[in-house]
């Protein structure tokens, strides 16, 4: 498991990659990313996390009707901005009372990496080992996205936590995260950058895997980045920002795998955070639930 005193990091280094991330989402080729813009926001990525870490703090375990009753509760009171199509659908949903397993977006259009940024909480509590564990999680994600491949690339993140957190470096380990992986583009695009000189360019990682907000795109080059600079969280932010497109998604998965790993953020880019208190208190009781037996 990974020791309940990297949270912190865990969810410090996501809200950092989301607020350097954001000014650049969406560009091809942002050059240096604004890491002393004067002021850092987050987006849905982290609201959406931090959303999910309240909802196991409040349940003492991982439940998706307690997830899905948080996200229609901060809904409600204007919480969220920016939300991607499918869950923006699964939110007005649960809002008007939907229940949390038919709320979902289905079909093509929900094979966004909307489930994957909001999943890393659970690997404090579970390995995504057994198969009850990976039901759970993949219960988690179909709140807002029934797709396979937005499915897999949560469980990837998960999975990737724990090894990258027992020590294991560089990213050929990405392909021992794709032989645990089901039959998906998640799937090949983890082997396509595990394969690829150690070390190669960034931009060459970003070529192959491709930058979209698809799933099986932007969080295989996520993982990548972690394995590769892990566990300077720093390095994998601002590597993530340099690739362009979904660059706030990328950089804050990049960052939460990253700080499974151990490691530190400087204090110059602790005190730009807007939501630091907020997260050292979420931390903390996140730290005490429990992990699955």
């Amino acid at each position: 498991m990974i020791p309940r005193s990297r949270v912190r990091l865990v969810l410090l280094a996501g809200a950092a990659g989301d607020c350097i991330g954001r000014p650049h989402e969406g560009r091809a080729h942002p050059g240096e990313p604004l890491v002393a813009e004067s002021a850092w926001r987050v987006s849905d990525d982290t609201a959406l996390t931090l959303a999910t870490c309240r909802a196991i703090v409040e349940a003492g375990r991982v439940d998706p009707a307690s997830i899905a009753a948080v996200f229609a509760r901060e809904f409600r009171t204007g919480t969220y901005g920016g939300l991607g199509a499918s869950t923006l659908k699964a939110m007005r949903d649960l809002a008007q009372g939907a229940h949390w397993a038919t709320a979902g977006r289905t079909g093509e259009f929900a094979a966004g990496n909307g489930a994957a940024m909001r999943i890393a909480p659970l690997a404090f509590v579970m390995a995504g080992v057994t198969p009850e564990e990976r039901r759970l999680i993949r219960d988690v994600c179909r709140i807002t996205h029934k797709n396979d491949e937005a499915c897999v690339a949560a469980l990837a993140v998960v999975r990737a936590m724990h090894v990258i957190a027992d020590g294991a470096r560089g990213p050929s380990l990405l392909g021992e995260i794709a032989g645990e992986l089901p039959d998906t583009r998640v799937r090949d695009a983890l082997r396509i950058l595990s394969d690829l000189p150690d070390p190669a360019p960034v931009e060459r990682a970003a070529e192959a895997a491709g930058t979209s907000g698809h799933a099986a795109e932007s969080v295989p080059l996520a993982l990548y980045l972690a394995a590769r600079f892990g566990p300077s969280c720093e390095e994998a932010i601002l590597a993530a920002v340099r690739c362009g497109g979904d660059t706030d998604t990328i950089a804050s998965i990049a960052g939460q795998v990253c700080g499974a790993a151990g490691g530190t953020l400087s204090e110059s880019w602790l005190e730009r955070l807007p939501v630091r208190e907020e997260i050292e208190d979420l931390a903390e009781r996140l730290a005490a639930v429990p992990p699955r037996a």
